[in-house]
């Protein structure tokens, strides 16, 4: 009979022993499962949280992107504002250039055919056929009618009597036109 209260002392102190570390795994079971629900609420937040920050941050760059977007289209705009302008005064400048040309063209070209008329006239041939200078004032008078006659209401002649000095300055080109044309005769001293 000792020998099964040995026996039973032995296996209740097992049984004991059995029932103590059940019930430490049954906790370390539970304070596993714990950290495990725990565990996954941090990542299930940590997954929301980033989440949400990425959201923010995908909002933030789609609003950069549409302000550079506007900005860059205004800026478009306002070089084909500029351009359109440019190009809008260079032709208006041009149209008037080409005016100002044509009908400088047309005075020029009257000028000149003015004063080939003049130049070949019977007068010169006169002149030049002529040693007498006895009436260089009357051919004078004439040639002032004929030029003024024969050319553009603008150009009006006139006798001048000058020195040699002054019919070489007339000769040289002004750097501004009067809108007259003067006629220089030789002098009588050549």
């Amino acid at each position: 009979m000792q020998a099964l209260e040995n026996e039973n002392r032995e296996l209740t102190e097992k049984v004991q022993a059995s029932t103590d570390k059940l019930k430490y795994l049954n906790d370390l079971k539970d304070s596993l499962n714990k950290s495990i629900l725990v565990a996954q609420e941090a990542a299930a937040k940590v997954k929301s949280n980033a989440e949400r920050e990425a959201n923010i941050t995908l909002q933030e760059a789609q609003q950069e992107a549409e302000r550079i977007m506007q900005a860059a289209n205004q800026r478009v705009t306002n070089v084909y504002k500029e351009a359109a302008d440019t190009t809008t005064r260079l032709k208006t400048a041009s149209g008037d250039l080409k005016t100002t040309l044509r009908v400088f063209k047309q005075r020029l070209q009257v000028m000149i055919e003015s004063q080939l008329e003049v130049v070949n006239g019977q007068d010169w041939e006169q002149l030049l056929a002529d040693d007498d200078f006895t009436q260089l004032a009357e051919l004078e008078k004439i040639l002032s009618a004929r030029l003024d006659n024969n050319s553009v209401a603008s150009v009006k002649s006139s006798a001048t009597n000058q020195t040699t000095d002054q019919a070489v300055a007339a000769e040289t080109p002004a750097t501004a036109p009067t809108g007259e044309t003067v006629v220089v005769f030789p002098d009588d001293e050549k």
